[in-house]
Parts: C-alpha cells; structure tokens; sequence
C-alpha cells in the first residue's frame, strides 16, 4: 500500500505538471493567434514570448531596436504576446489621457522603495490613478517654477562649484570628466532643492556612498526585469525577502542615501552649503513637506516624506544629467551650432539681457537659439528609452486604426516618435533652427511639439521636468560663456538604454574664452 501510494502520490505530481505545461502551451498558442492582434507583425518569437523582450532590452540598445521595427513594419507592432508598440505621434493624447484611463503597467510598481519592510509606491510607479492623484496633491506645490526658483541663488552656489572646476582645468590645461562631473552637479542640485544643502559630490570629486553606480545597477535591473515583470516578485520584490534578509533594503541605494541626507539634514541646521532666503527662511522640500506634517499628519506623515525624498534622489539627478549631456555632446558636434549659441550669449551680455550668473528667466526670454538647441538635445536623446507601457482600459480601443482588447498592453517609446522623419526630417541632424518659430512653420512647429514625448504625456508627466529646464537653461548659457569645450581623442559617447539611456562621454578639453 505504501509503494502505491507512493507511486500514486508520484503519478499525480506528473499528472498535474503534464496539466500545467499543456495549459501553458494552450495559452501561448491561444495568445499567439488572438484574432485581435496576430494581424500585428513583428519579430516572430515575440508574440509566442516575453523572452525575446528581455533579451532585446539586457543588450542595451531596445530604443534603435524599437525605432527599426517601426521603420520596417509601420506604426504598430508586436513585441510580446500581448504587447504592442505604437509610433504614431496622433496616438499619445489617446494613450497617455489627462485621465489616465489606460493605467500604467506592471513595469512600474517595481520602481517603488523598500521601506520598513514593505513595497512604497511613488507618484512614478503607483498603476492605481486615484491614488496618484492623492499622493500627487501632496507634493505637487514644491515642482512648480515659482517654488524652485525661490532656490535660485542655491541652484547658482552649485553652478559656482561647478564652474571653479572648470576654470582650474583650464589654468592647468588638465583634461575634464565633464559628462561625470554633470551627474555631480545635478546631484548637489537635486540636494539644494530637497534638503537646502548640497550633498558633497562637487566637492569630495566622487560619487558619494556609491549612489550613482548602485543606481546605474538597479536600473539595468529595472529594464531586464521589467519585460517579465512576476520576476520581480521572485526576487528583489519577494514580500518574504525582507524578513529573511533584514539587510535587503540596503540594496536600494536611493532609501539608504535619503536616509542618510534625512538624518545629516535633521541633526545640523548649519551644514556646508546650505541655502537659506534673505530672510534665513529655509524654503527647500523637506521644509515644506515637514511643515504640513507638523501641521495635519493626516495630509502628510513619515513615510510620505520619506517616499517623496527618495524619488527625488532616485529620478531627479540622473534624467538631469543625461539632458546636460546631450545639450553640450550635439553642440560640440556641431561647431556651427556651438558658435551661433555663444554669439547669442555675447549678444544678451552687450545688450544687458543677462546677469551674473545668467537667471532661468533670462534664458527664457533672451536666449531663443539656446532654448532652440535644449529641445533638439532633448529630442535627439531622450531620457528614458523604452515603452512608456500603458493597459487598454475596459472597453477596448482603436489605437491607429486597429482595435486592442482590454488588457493589451500599448505604449510609445519617445525615441520613436522623436525619430519620425515625417515629423523631424533629417531626424539625425541636430538642427536647433527647426524650434524656432518663423511665418512659415508654425502648423509644423505644432505638430513637433504635440510628438515631444521627453517628458511623458498627459496625467502622468514628469513633476520633475521644472527642475530639469532650470538647470538646463541656467548652467549650459554659463559654460558656453565662459569656455570653449571639445572633446579629447574619440568624438563620440558610449550609450547604454538601462531603462534611461545612460551616456558615458568623452574626456574634454577646457579653454577660457578670449
């Protein structure tokens, strides 16, 4: 009786492994030929698997890949078995609704903080849009122009540093990191903003605590992962694991850096750098954020503070970043537009436009090529460099002319549609003069800036795009005034699509300008 018990006991593991696999297939199969997308084309393997995702995204080149399936096979095309990506600029005000109708993907959720042992979802990568709106509503004041710009004067005590780092490397004909020294000083930004002090990587020349590499780690997690998202619950999202592990959560750089700051900033209201109105008023984002909570928690508490602080650290310098790269990477690959950027600045500094250092609304309102040439920058190599995923709500829709069934999952990937040769022709030029306005151009114009996806779209574009253009407008008019910059040896960066598209650029030479 044993033995056939066993054998019995046996028989039913096969029989019910034979059941699952079979299911599987069925699954697979069934998906493979769903009437509503098997007339989608696309790589072959990608309707009957994720797998061909996650092997075109841990290459780190998904944006070109994304951009020559487009080319060949038209405005849809298939890349999972339920999975499509659309490259048609009329799509993004359906897709990425001011509603927020079709809700974010499973991609997202994986980007929230480990914190006390549990899942914190951010205004990033919570799916639910009720709950978006509410956690939004809390922060949402301190990402406005007029509450960032009250840090101006803390924002241009980071340009100083910067600056002096610049002149040194010129006085001693010393070579300068600067696509490293840009991710520096949209850190000690991002910690003038949220803890009115900068966090020392300017000055100690060095990523502090490793933050920046752990980074760069965990995102190239978040773009593999992401394509087979249930992954995430097996490994670094295992609810389990941070029971088992206590010291899990030291894995998320950006929790143990923000707690770190968090504790600096509440133990020393005298640390280096720190900005203060003229009134010695802190007007920073832990200020704001722990006001409220001290005067209703129910609005504000810990944790909300604590998640909002770590967003910042964990978004708001390296997007940053990469746009001051590429801002002064085209430029520097293209002399003419490089010079007719610094005869604008010239021009502004003989007519008394501009201060010293240059204010954001000085940029704004003087400096149109400059402006002209940030866009075509930020064009040409976006932040992020994968599908911005989104669900087909309840209902169905038509998405270019094809009807998706609840639960597709669609999406646009920026890189696409900012390559549109129909929309930007010659779209591997840097032309900043396609940005300017002039009697002819203006439908044209409309139709480039309703197909700029650097920035998202609709209910969930970036809250940090304010802080991004400032640092923008402010620091790239500075150095082109001051110095002439090249390149040293090759003349093109590496780039690597991690999720964000990651540049590692050239050593550069410095000169000061007669």
């Amino acid at each position: 009786m044993a033995v056939l018990s066993g054998w019995s006991m046996q028989g039913i593991a096969v029989i019910l492994l034979l059941v699952t696999l079979l299911y599987s297939a069925a699954r697979r199969i069934l998906t493979r030929y769903d009437t509503s997308l098997r007339d989608i084309p696309g790589p072959r393997l990608a309707a009957w698997t994720r797998l061909w995702r996650f092997f075109d995204a841990s290459q780190g080149h998904a944006h070109l890949t994304n951009i020559e399936l487009h080319r060949k096979h038209g405005k849809l095309v298939r890349v999972g078995p339920k999975v499509i990506s659309c490259s048609d600029p009329a799509m993004i005000p359906t897709i990425y609704n001011a509603q927020g109708s079709f809700a974010k993907s499973a991609f997202y959720p994986m980007q929230s903080l480990s914190w006390n042992k549990r899942a914190q979802p951010n205004v990033f990568s919570v799916i639910d849009e009720r709950k978006h709106r509410e956690m939004k509503r809390k922060v949402a004041s301190a990402y406005t122009v007029d509450a960032l710009l009250k840090m101006e004067k803390g924002i241009d005590r980071c340009g100083d540093v910067f600056m002096q780092r610049m002149r040194q490397c010129a006085k001693q004909s010393e070579d300068f990191d600067l696509g490293t020294w840009l991710h520096y000083y949209a850190f000690d930004v991002v910690g003038i903003v949220t803890y009115g002090e900068r966090l020392g990587f300017m000055e100690t020349d060095s990523d502090v605590d490793g933050v920046i590499g752990a980074g760069n780690a965990m995102m190239i997690y978040f773009a593999c992962c992401g394509q087979i998202p249930f992954l995430h619950s097996l490994l670094l999202g295992n609810p389990l694991l941070p029971y088992l592990i206590p010291q899990i959560e030291t894995v998320n750089s950006a929790v143990v850096f923000a707690k770190k700051a968090l504790d600096r900033r509440l133990k020393s209201s005298s640390a280096h750098g720190i900005h203060t109105d003229e009134h010695g008023m802190r007007d920073d984002m832990l200020s704001r954020w722990t006001a409220m909570k001290a005067q209703d928690s129910e609005k504000m508490n810990t944790t909300d503070i604590m998640v909002a602080l770590c967003t910042n650290v964990f978004a708001g310098a390296d997007t940053t970043a990469t746009a001051l790269r590429a801002v002064l990477y085209y430029l520097m690959k293209t002399p003419a537009a490089m010079q007719k950027a610094q005869d604008e600045i010239d021009q502004g500094r003989r007519a008394n436009h501009l201060s010293d250092p240059i204010k954001d609304h000085e940029t704004r309102n003087h400096l149109p090529y400059i402006n002209a040439a940030i866009k075509e920058a930020l064009r040409m190599h976006p932040g992020t460099g994968l599908l911005l995923e989104r669900h087909v709500p309840v209902g169905g829709a038509q998405i270019s002319g094809h009807y998706l069934p609840a639960g597709t999952i669609v999406g646009i990937n920026s890189w696409v549609v900012q390559y549109d040769m129909d929309v930007y022709p010659e779209p591997y030029q840097f032309r900043p003069e396609r940005w300017l306005p002039r009697s002819d151009n203006a439908e044209h114009l409309a139709q480039m800036e309703k197909s700029f996806l650097a920035f998202g779209a609709g209910s969930r574009i970036c809250m940090g795009r304010h802080l991004s253009m400032i640092e923008l407008r402010k620091l790239i008019p500075r150095i082109l005034q001051e110095f002439e910059i090249e390149m040293v040896g090759s003349q093109d960066w590496k780039v690597r699509n991690a999720w964000f598209v990651v540049q590692e650029m050239p050593m550069c030479r410095v000169r000061a300008r007669q």
